[in-house]
């Protein structure tokens, strides 16, 4: 990998570019280099943060039509698209994905987010109601939506961009203002969307970024500010708790997609090709680093050992390296410090029990990258759910194979979970797969199929992995109040005394 001259990176408040109280800095995970000095903001800094949006609403944006707010998503879109590159930079800098990965997902739905939330309010519309009462009164009721106000917008480090643009494009889109919090792992691209946002037209006071670390930082900080109108997160549930602890104390609405263990149940009719590439992406995918990744594959037992077989091979076949090669697949770990949490669930799993049928450790890297966070792709056999590597979130590429016997069985095995966020289900067989996809306990239930999406579909999780649902009109009730306006008509009974 080239060398690169470390970046500074400040918080953004009311329009500008703001120095923090200190800098902390941040290395990349696939060499372990400086690539970015970033500025940590206190109290001072996330209290003028939550000041400047709230004045920001009090002005012209706190007024402005739909139709003002859509186009200024429009355009942000468009300078999404003009400052590709240098987005794609920032991402792959903090994160180490592959190149090909990020310019495909995170970047690119960066641009869909904005996008599809302008069209999505453009066309949204409210409750209308005409009433006819027994005694003769009627009555006009109808909603207007208002926004929800100052949203404090906290951003996970494994799809920074597009999970930033996931929040903050629909409360953009709603007539709100925000201040985001990245992580403090991955503070480049929140950073470089402020300038974009001002290219953009963004009014100075609607879009902030304070940046530093969750307690006694900048995140605890933001989500126990008194002038935040509402919080969403994404994130461990850990975190969650204590954010809904401080929203508690202010009564404010939380929006939380929190960690999960997600099951994938692949049935002995299934096209084993297609369930071993699915399950290869959903154990894999980002290095296992995102909240949707498989960590429980449940297989029918006439085929168990054809799948822990062909799905051992595709591990190896992954190639971990330079996230600018090509041929890479796969990144490192976030950092050192998830790399040593994810090896001490290896060693656990061992201790339980597990056979190790496919990596297991640190992989030998060349010597430029070799003090990266890498991880080999691994899954263990030998465990069943009452092991604690079966119910604790790993969060990085492992997963442990299990054997079942029938629909029961699996259903059986894949809810028993804390946890509910979402599940695959594999099978030649459509009835049993809406069947089974349907008593899953998740938010998404896939068929024949992983990590696909419509934005206009309800996304979140059930139990430990989350409230409430993101995507389509469910994002746009979250980032808005309606108000009901009723209007007494005219009598039935007076306007016929009249006639």
């Amino acid at each position: 990998m080239a060398a690169s001259t470390a970046r500074e990176l400040r918080n953004f408040v009311d329009g500008g570019y703001v120095d923090g109280v200190r800098t902390f800095d941040k290395r990349n995970p696939v060499d372990g280099r400086l690539v970015a000095r970033v500025h940590e903001a206190d109290a001072r800094l996330v209290d003028a943060a939550v000041g400047a949006a709230r004045t920001a609403l009090a002005g012209p944006w706190g007024r402005s039509s739909v139709a003002e707010r859509v186009a200024v998503l429009r355009r942000v879109a468009d300078q999404i698209e003009t400052r590709f590159d240098g987005l794609l930079a920032a991402e792959v800098a903090d994160t180490g994905k592959p190149v090909r990965l990020a310019r495909k997902l995170d970047v690119a739905r960066a641009v869909a987010n904005f996008r599809t939330f302008a069209d999505l309010a453009s066309a949204a519309g409210t409750d209308g109601f005409l009433t006819d009462l027994a005694d003769g009164r009627r009555a006009l009721n109808y909603a207007l939506r208002r926004p929800l106000g100052v949203v404090g917008v906290i951003v996970p480090w494994n799809l920074p961009l597009l999970l930033t643009t996931w929040k903050v494009a629909p409360a953009l889109a709603c007539g709100n203002a925000v201040v985001v919090k990245p992580s403090e792992e991955t503070p480049g691209s929140a950073t470089l969307l402020a300038e974009i946002m001002a290219e953009a037209g963004v009014p100075a006071g609607v879009y902030n970024v304070v940046h530093g670390f969750g307690p006694g930082s900048a995140g605890e900080l933001l989500s126990t500010h008194p002038g935040l109108d509402g919080v969403t997160f994404t994130g461990e549930t850990g975190t969650g708790r204590a954010i809904m602890r401080a929203a508690a104390a202010h009564v404010r609405p939380v929006s939380f997609e929190l960690g999960g263990k997600n099951a994938a149940v692949v049935f002995a009719d299934a096209d084993l090709d297609r369930a071993v590439e699915g399950l290869c992406q959903s154990v894999f995918a980002n290095t296992g680093q995102v909240c949707l990744c498989t960590e429980r594959v449940y297989v029918q037992r006439p085929v168990f050992d054809e799948v822990v077989t062909r799905l051992s091979a595709a591990a190896g076949q992954l190639r971990l390296g330079d996230p600018a090669d090509p041929a890479t697949t796969t990144g490192p770990l976030i950092s050192t410090g998830h790399r040593e949490k994810v090896l001490s669930y290896l060693r656990l799993a061992r201790e339980e029990g597990a056979e190790v049928v496919a990596g297991g450790g640190v992989p030998a890297m060349p010597p430029q990258i070799q003090a990266g966070a890498w991880i080999e792709p691994t899954l263990w056999t030998g465990l069943d759910n009452a092991a604690t590597v079966m119910r604790e979130e790993v969060f990085g590429p492992v997963a442990g194979i299990v054997p079942f016997d029938d629909d029961a069985d699996a259903v059986r095995l894949a809810n028993d979970t804390r946890y509910g966020l979402a599940a695959s289900v594999w099978t030649r067989d459509l009835e049993r797969g809406h069947r089974v996809a349907q008593q899953l306990r998740v938010g998404v239930s896939w068929v024949n199929t992983w990590f696909l999406r419509d934005l206009r579909s309800p996304f979140g999780g059930i139990g430990l992995s989350g409230i409430g649902r993101e995507g389509g009109h469910h994002s746009l009730e979250f980032y808005s109040e309606t108000t009901n306006v009723c209007v007494r008509l005219a009598d039935e009974t007076r306007t016929g005394a009249a006639a």
